[in-house]
């Protein structure tokens, strides 16, 4: 793995187990959570699939929504 991070100009870093605070990507499943999961109860798992993706896209397109800032800053401890 080190040889293929170096070829690909890729850092390695590794996290203690249970640490998802550490992991930056977490805070967007934060945010997902909040805005299109949070107290909704979907017929199926095609229409939570159809709802997550266009929260995907709207998020895609208003990165600097403040809401989502907020939320996303509140969830990025480290």
């Amino acid at each position: 793995m080190g040889d293929w991070a170096q070829a690909a100009n890729v850092e390695i870093a590794y996290t203690p187990t249970y640490s998802s605070w550490l992991n930056r990507i977490e805070a967007q499943f934060t945010a997902l959570r909040y805005f299109p999961l949070d107290g909704t109860d979907h017929r199926n798992h095609r229409a939570q699939a159809s709802m997550i993706r266009r929260y995907i896209i709207w998020r895609n397109q208003h990165a600097q929504d403040q809401r989502l800032r907020r939320i996303v800053d509140r969830a990025n401890v480290a």
